[in-house]
């Protein structure tokens, strides 16, 4: 037993860690709003599946995109988009917070996108600008106010996306649903897709609407998915959360992490 011990301590000792990586002490906290976040946000920075269920997904919009029939005198065609976590990252944000125990907080969240340094999702920015090159138009229709549009921009403009200017990103207004400047969009094109890593931004049939319920639109959009639906990764957060705690944005983290473990199937 003496000797399994030194060896033990011997090799912990001899361990290196990648120079790349700095550890740190994180906040105590055994509450699954806190380190579920922190699992799901080091999934969605280091892990090859998060990157390569990224590619997937814009692999499969670019060959949409190769099969639209030329124009004929319609409408010209658009790509409807969402920002966060959809072309722009916000991994770093979420590492901050969970770092020190805390979740999203509106006041971090607009210190963060003033700084305009998002990197961006995985094949978002290749993507975008090859659909560009086919003459087809990119509307970024986001839910971050207008007193983050200049940061939004400047982030955007950093790695030259397409079509990053005041018309073609469509920020939030009075209310969050995405119906209103999707059918604006409409107006002057054709939306031959639309991407994004939450299912409202696809469509209204998702508002507010509880789990089960959107299970049930899910499964009968399932034929749209791939097609003119593009959906990216988000483990992090998103509405299929906010449905978990109908929607109730008051919770405790002592209440939240109640909600989610009577959410779980088990046996």
């Amino acid at each position: 037993m003496k000797k399994l011990s030194i060896l033990f301590i011997f090799f912990a000792s001899s361990c290196t860690i990648a120079p790349h990586i700095s550890v740190t002490t994180p906040a105590a906290s055994d509450n699954i709003t806190v380190n579920g976040k922190l699992f799901t946000t080091v999934f969605q920075q280091r892990a090859s599946e998060y990157r390569a269920l990224c590619y997937q997904a814009y692999n499969i919009a670019h060959f949409r995109i190769d099969q639209l029939p030329a124009l004929q005198g319609k409408k010209p065609y658009a790509i409807m988009t969402d920002v966060d976590e959809t072309v722009l990252s916000n991994a770093a944000y979420q590492a901050h917070q969970t770092l020190q125990g805390k979740d999203y907080e509106s006041s971090s969240w607009y210190q963060w996108t003033s700084r305009a340094n998002a990197d961006t999702v995985p094949g978002a920015l290749s993507f975008l600008q090859y659909a560009s090159s086919r003459g087809v138009k990119i509307f970024y229709v986001t839910n971050r106010e207008e007193k983050e549009r200049e940061g939004t921009l400047k982030n955007l403009q950093k790695f030259n996306f397409p079509d990053a200017d005041n018309a073609h990103l469509l920020l939030k207004g009075e209310i969050s649903s995405k119906e209103s400047r999707k059918q604006q969009i409409l107006i002057n094109h054709q939306i031959v897709l639309l991407i994004g890593d939450n299912l409202n931004d696809m469509s209204n049939a998702f508002e507010k609407k509880y789990p089960d319920d959107r299970m049930r639109v899910t499964d009968s959009l399932s034929h749209q998915f791939g097609k003119m639906l593009i959906v990216l990764p988000n483990a992090v957060y998103g509405d299929w959360e906010n449905a978990l705690y109908h929607y109730n944005r008051n919770l405790t983290p002592a209440q939240k992490d109640s909600i989610l473990r009577a959410s779980l199937l088990s046996y």
